[in-house]
């Protein structure tokens, strides 16, 4: 039995009830801050090649089957997601998603935020998404379905084909790097889609590895630079996280972390060292930190994380082999690796020590479980201080976690370090204090603030009271911190400190682009993996002609507004 032809108002009611549904679900925005999402009232470009396509197989085929119905609207949900994935991303990590690298990531931060959580938040959350999702299929579903019968009445298409062919010709107008939301149409998948494709297939094609890389340092230098009065310095390298430019650049954050930099830029100076200080472009924002421990390390541009990847499979030198080619025990000290990381063996190191194997006894401060001191603690116990298990001197990589987000728990700076390397390193009153208020997006800054007092604090407690004297610190941060806390538009940079007793080694920093004092100039010397070769030329032998002080040094250098 055939059916009535509609009439056009009936059509047209049910075709934009079901276009403005699925046009909704790939056009939202973040609400900023947080995870949330508001609707953007702009036309989707892929939808309207969506319709086409639909439009094109209705006439075909008659129309779309219950199977049919079903696959597209598992694909549609996949582009809800990478739609949710690209518009959150840069609005909590300051950058965009990388499907590959994020994904490869995803159950470390499942458990990250798990045990951040309550078990009812948890079982809520839980509940919510598996909710959610079904409500998000079957309403997706229904929507193509409805779709689908509109387009099988015959007068609207000719109309409907002229619309979608304007609507692609004028997006196609737009200049490639200016697709924005100037006009009706919102941020387009497709890019990212294809930019996510092509890093996959850089990934996996190993062919153009080296070329994809690009030129690194030779590492053919000396390192006679670092030799004192007796014997080569140690090497502390330690990249502090989330440490961006922003709490230097931020009049806010700087005028709150002003007394802890004065007590560190104190402790440095009555510890006998001095400080200078530069900024580099880090090569990512809010997180990924191994990209710019990889930077530095290799001295390559690791802005790509399939770059990153390729870098790991090839045979590229580093600072490590570099150091451990001049006589050095090379360490990587990495209390927030809680997994196995095979990859890691590119590095390296002579000795590697995870979470579970920097020998941390006390108690756990949230998933970050081991403090920076305490870390710091049983670094200097283990393998800095003395008695030492050789007489080799150290190059030592230290990625810490304190002010890793949710820069919560954080631990008490402890006046006793010995007790850091026993069980009774914390009390259980002061754990619980810890673990009182948990951590809500309007605390974020608070936090984030607290827990770079907490660095300042234990840093200035080690220079002026465990240090060895001759030891060279160099500190950098590995990423600003998320844009919950950075702001909109802030930039990647992030500072650099090269502390040491060595006036000879600062000189030629100087001369380089670093100044006197904890503040970094205004502008970067360059990307990161441009501060490699930087610190190669320090450590080298210092020419007969170059001066042995540091003139300009202030010890007042740590004011914001200097």
């Amino acid at each position: 039995m055939s059916t009535a032809p509609p009439s056009v108002l009936g059509w047209l009611w049910r075709f934009t009830l079901a276009f403005g549904v699925l046009n909704t679900l790939l056009t939202f925005e973040n609400r900023w801050p947080g995870f949330g999402v508001h609707v953007m009232p702009r036309l989707s470009f892929e939808l309207c090649v969506g319709v086409a396509l639909l439009l094109a197989w209705v006439a075909w085929r008659g129309a779309l089957s219950a199977r049919g119905a079903t696959v597209a609207t598992l694909g549609f949900v996949v582009l809800v997601a990478v739609r949710y994935a690209d518009v959150t991303a840069p609005a909590v990590l300051g950058r965009p998603v990388n499907l590959f690298w994020d994904g490869r990531h995803g159950a470390e931060l499942l458990r990250l935020a798990a045990q951040s959580s309550s078990t009812e938040q948890l079982t809520l959350g839980t509940i919510a998404l598996v909710l959610g999702t079904l409500l998000l299929f079957f309403t997706t579903r229904a929507a193509i379905a409805l779709l689908a019968r509109c387009l099988r009445w015959k007068p609207p298409r000719p109309w409907l084909l002229t619309a979608v062919t304007a609507l692609a010709l004028s997006f196609a107008a737009y200049a490639p790097d200016r697709r924005d939301t100037r006009w009706f149409f919102s941020l387009p998948l497709t890019p990212t889609l294809w930019h996510q494709a092509h890093l996959l297939a850089g990934a996996w094609w190993p062919a153009h590895r080296e070329a994809a890389l690009g030129p690194g340092p030779a590492f053919d230098g000396d390192l006679s630079g670092l030799v004192g009065a007796q014997s080569p310095a140690d090497v502390l390298l330690v990249f502090a996280e989330s440490y961006g430019a922003v709490t230097f650049d931020h009049p806010d954050q700087a005028t709150a972390l002003a007394a802890a930099r004065a007590a560190l830029d104190n402790a440095i100076h009555l510890s006998g060292r001095t400080v200078v200080t530069g900024r580099v472009t880090a090569p990512t924002f809010g997180g990924a930190s191994w990209l710019s421990h990889a930077a530095l390390l290799a001295g390559v541009d690791t802005s790509q994380p399939a770059d990153h990847d390729l870098l790991l499979a090839s045979q590229r030198p580093t600072l490590v082999s570099h150091f451990a080619r001049h006589g050095y025990r090379t360490v990587g000290w990495m209390p927030g690796l809680k997994r196995p990381w095979p990859e890691g063996a590119f590095y390296g190191f002579e000795r590697l020590a995870d979470d579970a194997g920097i020998g941390y006894r006390g108690p756990d401060f949230g998933y970050w479980r081991i403090p920076d001191q305490a870390a710091m603690a049983l670094l200097h116990a283990q393998e800095l201080g003395p008695p030492r298990s050789s007489a080799q001197p150290r190059f030592v990589f230290f990625p810490t976690t304190s002010t890793h987000a949710p820069f919560y728990p954080l631990a008490p700076i402890a006046p006793d370090w010995s007790r850091l390397s026993g069980p009774d390193a914390y009390t259980q009153a002061q754990v619980q204090s810890a673990l009182a208020q948990p951590p809500s997006p309007q605390q974020t800054m608070a936090r984030y603030i607290d827990s770079l007092r907490y660095q300042h604090a234990w840093m200035a407690d080690f220079l002026q009271h465990h240090a060895s004297p001759s030891l060279v610190m160099v500190v950098l941060g590995d990423h600003q911190p998320p844009a919950l806390v950075s702001g909109p538009k802030a930039s990647w940079d992030v500072p650099v400190h090269v502390i040491s007793d060595n006036r000879a080694l600062l000189q030629r920093l100087l001369g380089s682009g670093f100044v006197p004092g904890l503040v970094p100039p205004p502008h970067a010397l360059g990307p990161l993996h441009a501060l490699t070769p930087i610190l190669l030329k320090a450590f080298e032998a210092p020419s007969a002609h170059e001066s042995t002080g540091v003139e300009h040094v202030s010890t007042s250098s740590a004011s914001p507004g200097s």
